[in-house]
Protein backbone atom coordinates (compact mmCIF):
# COMPACT_ATOMS: atom_id res chain seq x y z
CA UNK A 1 0.00 0.00 0.00
CA UNK A 2 1.19 3.47 -0.80
CA UNK A 3 2.15 5.63 1.98
CA UNK A 4 -0.40 8.41 2.60
CA UNK A 5 0.79 12.19 1.82
CA UNK A 6 0.57 14.91 4.31
CA UNK A 7 -1.74 17.41 3.19
CA UNK A 8 -0.82 20.59 5.17
CA UNK A 9 -3.57 23.47 5.69
CA UNK A 10 -3.08 26.74 6.95
CA UNK A 11 -6.70 28.72 7.38
CA UNK A 12 -7.17 32.27 8.17
CA UNK A 13 -10.37 32.64 9.50
CA UNK A 14 -12.23 35.07 11.91
CA UNK A 15 -14.84 33.63 14.79
CA UNK A 16 -17.98 35.45 13.22
CA UNK A 17 -17.29 34.66 9.46
CA UNK A 18 -20.19 32.76 8.82
CA UNK A 19 -18.20 31.82 5.06
CA UNK A 20 -15.89 30.40 7.29
CA UNK A 21 -17.58 27.97 8.96
CA UNK A 22 -19.89 26.94 5.89
CA UNK A 23 -16.28 26.71 4.09
CA UNK A 24 -14.87 24.74 7.22
CA UNK A 25 -17.86 21.63 7.26
CA UNK A 26 -17.21 21.36 3.34
CA UNK A 27 -13.56 20.96 4.05
CA UNK A 28 -14.30 18.54 7.20
CA UNK A 29 -16.34 16.52 4.92
CA UNK A 30 -13.35 16.36 1.86
CA UNK A 31 -11.07 15.19 4.61
CA UNK A 32 -13.19 12.46 5.66
CA UNK A 33 -13.12 11.80 1.83
CA UNK A 34 -9.96 11.55 1.06
CA UNK A 35 -8.49 9.81 4.80
CA UNK A 36 -7.35 6.81 3.17
CA UNK A 37 -5.05 8.61 0.79
CA UNK A 38 -3.38 11.79 2.76
CA UNK A 39 -2.48 12.60 6.62
CA UNK A 40 -3.65 15.85 6.98
CA UNK A 41 -2.50 19.35 9.46
CA UNK A 42 -4.44 21.65 9.93
CA UNK A 43 -3.49 24.77 11.46
CA UNK A 44 -6.38 27.78 12.43
CA UNK A 45 -5.06 31.50 12.12
CA UNK A 46 -6.30 34.64 12.93
CA UNK A 47 -8.16 37.06 11.07
CA UNK A 48 -10.42 40.16 12.34
CA UNK A 49 -13.19 41.16 9.79
CA UNK A 50 -13.93 44.11 12.61
CA UNK A 51 -10.92 45.01 14.67
CA UNK A 52 -12.22 48.04 16.08
CA UNK A 53 -15.87 46.09 17.41
CA UNK A 54 -16.84 46.69 20.87
CA UNK A 55 -16.19 44.08 23.41
CA UNK A 56 -19.03 44.72 25.52
CA UNK A 57 -21.66 43.28 22.62
CA UNK A 58 -23.84 44.50 20.55
CA UNK A 59 -26.99 43.33 18.96
CA UNK A 60 -26.45 40.97 15.91
CA UNK A 61 -29.40 41.84 13.70
CA UNK A 62 -28.81 46.05 14.50
CA UNK A 63 -25.46 45.80 14.19
CA UNK A 64 -25.94 44.58 10.16
CA UNK A 65 -28.91 46.53 9.63
CA UNK A 66 -26.16 49.78 10.71
CA UNK A 67 -23.17 48.03 8.79
CA UNK A 68 -24.93 47.28 5.26
CA UNK A 69 -28.28 48.62 5.04
CA UNK A 70 -31.13 47.14 3.25
CA UNK A 71 -28.62 44.67 1.80
CA UNK A 72 -28.46 42.89 5.43
CA UNK A 73 -31.89 41.24 4.68
CA UNK A 74 -30.94 39.44 1.01
CA UNK A 75 -27.53 38.55 3.75
CA UNK A 76 -29.19 36.60 6.19
CA UNK A 77 -31.64 35.13 3.78
CA UNK A 78 -28.35 33.66 1.94
CA UNK A 79 -27.03 32.45 4.86
CA UNK A 80 -30.19 30.66 5.69
CA UNK A 81 -29.81 28.98 2.60
CA UNK A 82 -26.15 28.08 2.78
CA UNK A 83 -26.32 27.08 6.36
CA UNK A 84 -29.41 24.38 5.85
CA UNK A 85 -26.84 22.86 2.76
CA UNK A 86 -24.95 22.10 5.71
CA UNK A 87 -27.29 20.79 7.72
CA UNK A 88 -27.41 23.00 10.00
CA UNK A 89 -29.65 26.21 11.00
CA UNK A 90 -28.04 30.11 11.07
CA UNK A 91 -29.22 31.83 13.49
CA UNK A 92 -29.09 36.08 14.01
CA UNK A 93 -30.24 36.54 17.57
CA UNK A 94 -27.73 37.22 19.95
CA UNK A 95 -24.76 39.13 19.95
CA UNK A 96 -21.66 40.07 17.95
CA UNK A 97 -18.65 42.09 18.77
CA UNK A 98 -14.50 41.58 19.49
CA UNK A 99 -13.22 38.59 18.12
CA UNK A 100 -9.83 38.94 20.35
CA UNK A 101 -10.58 36.60 23.28
CA UNK A 102 -12.05 34.13 20.72
CA UNK A 103 -8.78 34.02 18.45
CA UNK A 104 -6.57 34.48 21.72
CA UNK A 105 -8.46 31.03 23.02
CA UNK A 106 -7.34 29.26 19.84
CA UNK A 107 -4.24 29.91 19.67
CA UNK A 108 -3.52 28.58 22.93
CA UNK A 109 -5.45 25.94 22.28
CA UNK A 110 -2.91 24.71 19.18
CA UNK A 111 -0.43 24.07 22.08
CA UNK A 112 -2.24 21.21 23.26
CA UNK A 113 -2.42 19.77 20.11
CA UNK A 114 -3.72 20.61 16.33
CA UNK A 115 -7.09 18.26 16.77
CA UNK A 116 -8.14 20.27 20.34
CA UNK A 117 -7.66 23.54 17.95
CA UNK A 118 -10.14 22.05 15.18
CA UNK A 119 -12.31 21.30 17.51
CA UNK A 120 -13.12 23.93 19.31
CA UNK A 121 -12.71 26.44 15.98
CA UNK A 122 -16.76 23.97 15.53
CA UNK A 123 -17.56 24.24 18.75
CA UNK A 124 -17.13 28.67 18.94
CA UNK A 125 -18.59 28.56 15.60
CA UNK A 126 -21.62 25.96 16.33
CA UNK A 127 -22.58 28.13 19.62
CA UNK A 128 -22.21 31.73 17.86
CA UNK A 129 -23.69 30.71 14.24
CA UNK A 130 -26.60 28.62 15.51
CA UNK A 131 -26.99 28.78 19.37
CA UNK A 132 -27.32 32.73 19.88
CA UNK A 133 -23.90 32.43 22.32
CA UNK A 134 -21.91 35.87 22.30
CA UNK A 135 -18.70 35.04 21.47
CA UNK A 136 -16.57 37.43 23.48
CA UNK A 137 -18.62 35.95 26.41
CA UNK A 138 -15.92 34.35 28.56
CA UNK A 139 -18.43 31.66 30.50
CA UNK A 140 -19.39 30.69 26.69
CA UNK A 141 -15.33 30.50 25.40
CA UNK A 142 -14.76 28.43 28.82
CA UNK A 143 -17.79 26.25 28.13
CA UNK A 144 -16.17 25.17 24.66
CA UNK A 145 -12.96 24.85 25.40
CA UNK A 146 -13.94 22.44 28.25
CA UNK A 147 -16.11 20.53 25.82
CA UNK A 148 -12.91 19.70 23.41
CA UNK A 149 -10.79 19.09 26.65
CA UNK A 150 -8.66 22.13 26.50
CA UNK A 151 -7.15 22.59 30.07
CA UNK A 152 -5.89 25.49 31.68
CA UNK A 153 -8.04 27.75 29.49
CA UNK A 154 -9.88 29.90 32.61
CA UNK A 155 -6.39 31.07 33.86
CA UNK A 156 -5.06 31.57 30.52
CA UNK A 157 -8.13 33.67 29.55
CA UNK A 158 -8.31 36.02 32.66
CA UNK A 159 -5.16 37.78 32.22
CA UNK A 160 -6.10 39.73 28.87
CA UNK A 161 -2.63 39.79 27.97
CA UNK A 162 -1.88 35.55 27.33
CA UNK A 163 -1.62 35.31 23.54
CA UNK A 164 -2.18 38.55 22.88
CA UNK A 165 1.45 39.64 21.63
CA UNK A 166 1.18 35.73 19.53
CA UNK A 167 -2.24 36.72 18.19
CA UNK A 168 -1.27 39.92 16.92
CA UNK A 169 1.82 38.95 15.33
CA UNK A 170 0.07 36.08 13.64
CA UNK A 171 -2.12 38.68 12.29
CA UNK A 172 0.52 40.60 10.98
CA UNK A 173 2.34 37.63 9.64
CA UNK A 174 -0.75 35.47 8.22
CA UNK A 175 -3.68 37.83 7.74
CA UNK A 176 -1.39 41.00 6.99
CA UNK A 177 -1.60 40.64 2.58
CA UNK A 178 -5.03 38.85 2.52
CA UNK A 179 -8.41 40.95 1.81
CA UNK A 180 -10.87 38.09 2.62
CA UNK A 181 -11.49 35.18 4.83
CA UNK A 182 -11.64 32.44 4.70
CA UNK A 183 -8.03 31.90 3.38
CA UNK A 184 -6.35 28.37 2.63
CA UNK A 185 -2.47 27.87 1.98
CA UNK A 186 -2.37 23.87 1.72
CA UNK A 187 1.31 22.70 1.70
CA UNK A 188 2.93 26.42 1.34
CA UNK A 189 2.02 27.11 -2.02
CA UNK A 190 -1.53 26.22 -3.06
CA UNK A 191 -3.90 28.95 -2.26
CA UNK A 192 -7.71 28.92 -2.05
CA UNK A 193 -10.31 31.92 -0.90
CA UNK A 194 -13.93 31.87 0.29
CA UNK A 195 -16.44 29.04 1.44
CA UNK A 196 -15.38 26.52 -1.16
CA UNK A 197 -17.44 23.40 -1.97
CA UNK A 198 -16.11 19.92 -0.96
CA UNK A 199 -15.16 19.06 -4.79
CA UNK A 200 -12.77 22.50 -5.02
CA UNK A 201 -10.86 20.94 -2.06
CA UNK A 202 -10.45 17.35 -3.15
CA UNK A 203 -8.76 19.05 -6.14
CA UNK A 204 -6.50 21.08 -4.43
CA UNK A 205 -5.17 18.24 -2.30
CA UNK A 206 -4.49 16.47 -5.50
CA UNK A 207 -2.73 19.70 -7.02
CA UNK A 208 -0.99 20.25 -4.02
CA UNK A 209 0.71 16.70 -3.43
CA UNK A 210 1.45 15.90 -7.02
Amino acid sequence: MAEKKLVRIDISSDTVCPWCFAGKKNLDKAIAASKDKYNFEIKWHPFQLQPDAPKEGVDKREYYRKKFGPQSERMEARMLEVFRTIGLEYSLSGLTGNTMDSHRLIYFSQQQGLDKQHDLVEELCLGYFTQGKYIGDHKFLLESAAKVGIEGAEEFLTNPNNGLKEVEEELKTYSGNITGVPYYVINGNHKLSGGQPLEVFLRAFQAATS
